[in-house]
């Protein structure tokens, strides 16, 4: 069983709490639900931009350094479109 951490955020301005409250009514979400989505996301951010730095790497590589820039992006954009679409 995976285990669960609490933490509590002190000092938090209050124009920052309104904007977290209402972008989670937007999404249909409690508060602490959308918050947590956030730091989740934060969190694999790091991880992702390592991941596509890699391919461009790798694209590199397989292209002998002949190949334009921005193709790892536009790989990227590809598969969110083909994902959205199934």
């Amino acid at each position: 069983m995976e285990s669960v951490a609490s933490i509590t955020v002190r000092n938090l301005p209050d124009e920052v709490r309104k904007r977290l409250r209402q972008r989670a009514a937007r999404a249909g979400h409690s508060m602490e639900a959308e918050i947590r989505d956030i730091l989740t996301v934060a969190s694999l951010a790091d991880e992702r931009q390592a991941s596509s730095q890699g391919l461009q790497e790798w694209v590199e590589q397989l292209y002998n350094g002949r190949k334009p820039d921005g193709v790892v992006d536009e790989l990227i954009a590809e598969r969110r479109r083909q994902a959205t679409s199934e």
